[in-house]
């Protein structure tokens, strides 16, 4: 994932750099915060991964959103449901694009998921440090204003389900 930033980034460097600049200033101009619930960042990832999603959509359904192309077809755009996931950065509230037969699956933020992979290799890396569950749980709701409760952070450090996740198989023992 690194590299294919890595690589958005290096392409255009200075147009990046001026545009990151501008969304700074804009941000300081109305008072908003870099980081935090309605920070500069949070809303940047809302629009990253709304737009990621609607183009997830696009794919999906066939056509653009609004395009009249998609009147009258059997699958079509459904309107959005909100949802919160917990980032890295902190809760980002997100608008997911549904359809009428309810067969979007998406990848990039999954049905039923509230915490993308960043999130829980920074509870691994915690527990790994010796953090108990309620001071990981503690951790995030200074530091990101996110709510994890103690039993999210068992679940995420749960080796069985860690190793499942990361093999493919049903437990240790297989």
């Amino acid at each position: 994932m690194s590299e294919t930033l890595a690589a958005v980034v290096n392409k255009d460097a200075a147009d990046t750099k001026k545009l990151a600049e501008q969304l700074l200033a804009q941000a300081r101009e109305q008072g908003i915060d870099l980081v935090g619930p309605g920070g500069l960042l949070n809303q940047l990832t809302k629009t990253v991964l709304e737009t990621a999603l609607e183009a997830e959509m696009t794919e999906h359904v066939g056509y653009e959103k609004h395009d009249p192309v998609g009147r009258g077809t059997p699958n079509s755009r459904n309107g959005t449901r909100s949802k919160t996931v917990v980032t890295e950065i902190g809760p980002v509230q997100i608008d997911v694009p549904r359809d009428t037969d309810s067969s979007f699956d998406p990848k990039i933020v999954r049905k039923r998921q509230r915490r993308l992979t960043g999130v829980d290799e920074i509870v691994l890396s915690l527990t790994a440090k010796g953090l108990t569950t309620g001071e990981v749980s503690a951790h995030f709701a200074e530091i990101y204003g996110a709510s994890v409760s103690k039993d999210t952070v068992s679940a995420i450090t749960d080796i069985d389900d860690v190793m499942r996740s990361r093999s493919g198989r049903c437990s240790i023992t297989d």
